[in-house]
């Protein structure tokens, strides 16, 4: 029988990195999202895991920008509230279908699985590190503007990477 694993968010974070002008990186981070895993044991082999986060939550510190990337320009967060993560392994990589802006498409990401622990009150955690890198044109988020120098305001190439404690369930 399978153990659910549910994430524990006062100990997880989902942030990301894009250049910006051609000459620095802005990070953000998504402040709402859940994630659960499934596995048949302890070794995460083959697990499944689903993970959703609220748009209207992307934080990178500036009111303006969050409330641009919100809009029907990137991730259109009235109409898709949420991006969504599915997967039916988790080993060193982690593949499963990303929906952003109702666009789902394959990803892969490379997973650091940190190990297993029981914190003072008993409860069993397991820790996942992950990162990778996704187009957002993929994803129709193609909101962008030229620069007189040359190149553009935003690369297309977004980071991502992620902290995860999962508490593992009775």
């Amino acid at each position: 029988m399978a153990t659910k694993w549910n994430l524990d968010p006062t100990h997880s974070e989902i942030t990301f990195k894009v250049k910006h002008m051609m000459i620095s990186n802005v990070k953000g981070s998504f402040r709402t999202f859940t994630a659960e895993i499934e596995a048949e044991d302890d070794s995460f082999a083959n697990a499944k895991t689903t993970a959703t986060i609220q748009t209207d939550s992307v934080f990178t510190n500036n009111t303006d920008r969050d409330n641009h990337l919100k809009s029907a320009e990137f991730f259109n967060a009235e109409v898709h509230p949420t991006i969504t993560f599915d997967s039916q392994t988790l080993n060193d990589k982690v593949t499963g279908n990303l929906t952003i802006n109702g666009i789902t498409k394959p990803v892969t990401l490379d997973v650091d699985f940190g190990g297993i622990n029981v914190d003072p009150w008993g409860n069993t955690k397991a820790g996942f590190s992950f990162e990778g890198k996704i187009s957002r044109k993929d994803f129709g988020l193609n909101w962008n503007a030229a620069l007189e120098a040359g190149g553009v305001m935003v690369s297309d190439e977004v980071k991502v990477a992620g902290e995860l404690q999962f508490v593992k369930q009775a």
